[in-house]
């Protein structure tokens, strides 16, 4: 019996050339998964359908697209205030959009369990405006979430430091989700170069997301400049760094508070010895404060020990110095990993809420990130939910 012939499909070009580039993904890279990538672009060969779902994949694009007569534009679906020189990032990566759309998800979740237990909004959430005192700002959020400085110099790691403002956050009633792929796939990093966190204020269920392939110490900074951002009540994806500066005075006021809550100026000016090595005083403060050394070298600025010029040298050293020295850690306990990617608060209550029978167990995994039932019993159990 003759065999039946391939069947292939019309793709418009232009889209596979999108997708690609969408992607990030250089052509030579592709075409050595898509031998006939090149063909297909010049319309001299058509993909199968199979081939076609293959590179839908690759390139983490809906297959759908590809029948398009143009490039669809695409939109952070909250304020974008990442910058490169004061410039506009455009063309979010498919990775950062999954990303803001499943905290979207959760975050819709976890509002109306809560609406259903009839909590009150959380006072804090909107409560100043751009406008307001920065130091009395830091103070506050530090006061309310618990922040106590001499407490985190006792800790012992970068890792333990960041841990304890988490929890800290969590018990305040916001969604703290860290996480360094895409969901649960590991294949799929978050480049730090392109967001650092995201804030998706909610007076319910206000959310922040942490790149967790930062570095811990510029986590934190992350986690302090998000929550600046729900005081303020709203939205925002950023990239910001200690020392960067921007023409938005949003992004420069939430700056300036996450570097008090960490860092409070006063007590900061008490801990400088004069005539200090200044890489002696990086380190020793920045183990102290449990904050990245940049931060500190930032603090040094504004407490005027060092001039614009000689500070803008000194951290574009230490940040190529960070670079040289920074190693990814370990995967860890999954189960351990699986809470912090979605938060434990969110974990606790979607478990609970499934064991209740509110959830269906099918929706429950999709938010969680996984599909084995024996994955959600390990996690009842690493969680203590009975």
């Amino acid at each position: 019996m003759p065999k039946a012939p391939t069947m292939r499909v019309d793709v418009n070009p232009a889209m596979l050339r999108w997708a690609r580039e969408r992607a990030g993904i250089e052509l030579d890279v592709l075409a050595h998964r898509f031998p006939k990538l090149v063909d297909w672009e010049q319309e001299t060969v058509r993909p199968t359908l199979k081939q076609l779902e293959d590179f839908a994949r690759a390139t983490h694009a809906p297959i759908g697209y590809f029948f398009l007569n143009e490039p669809p534009v695409e939109h952070v679906p909250i304020p974008d205030f990442r910058t490169v020189e004061n410039r506009r990032i455009g063309h979010p990566s498919p990775d950062l959009l999954e990303t803001i759309y499943l905290c979207q998800q959760r975050q819709e979740w976890y509002r109306d369990y809560v609406r259903s237990l009839r909590e009150e909004p959380l006072p804090f959430i909107g409560s100043v405006t751009p406008e307001a005192d920065v130091e009395q700002t830091a103070a506050e959020i530090r006061h309310v979430l618990g922040f106590d400085i001499d407490e985190r110099g006792q800790l012992r790691t970068w890792t333990e430091a960041l841990r304890r403002f988490i929890e800290q956050a969590d018990r305040l009633g916001v969604l703290v989700m860290v996480n360094g792929v895409v969901g649960s796939n590991n294949h799929r990093k978050l480049n730090p170069d392109e967001f650092r966190g995201f804030a998706i204020s909610d007076n319910l269920a206000p959310l922040v997301f942490i790149n967790g392939a930062d570095t811990k110490s510029a986590q934190m900074f992350t986690l302090a400049h998000e929550l600046a951002h729900l005081w303020l009540g709203q939205s925002a994806l950023t990239d910001m760094e200690a020392a960067s500066t921007s023409d938005n005075q949003v992004e420069n006021w939430c700056n300036r508070v996450a570097a008090e809550i960490l860092v409070p100026l006063i007590i900061f000016r008490d801990q400088i010895r004069p005539n200090e090595d200044l890489r002696a005083a990086l380190d020793r403060l920045a183990k102290f404060f449990k904050v990245s050394t940049l931060v500190v070298l930032r603090r040094i600025y504004d407490a005027g020990g060092l001039s614009r010029e000689v500070f803008w040298q000194a951290y574009r050293e230490e940040l190529s110095h960070l670079r040289e020295i920074q190693r990814e850690g370990s995967g860890g306990d999954f189960y351990l990993t699986l809470g912090v990617r979605v938060g434990k608060r969110f974990a606790r209550a979607i478990v609970a809420n499934t064991l209740e029978g509110q959830t269906l167990h099918r929706d429950a995994f999709r938010l969680l990130g996984f599909s084995k039932v024996s994955t959600f019993r390990e996690l009842v159990h690493s969680l203590e939910v009975v």
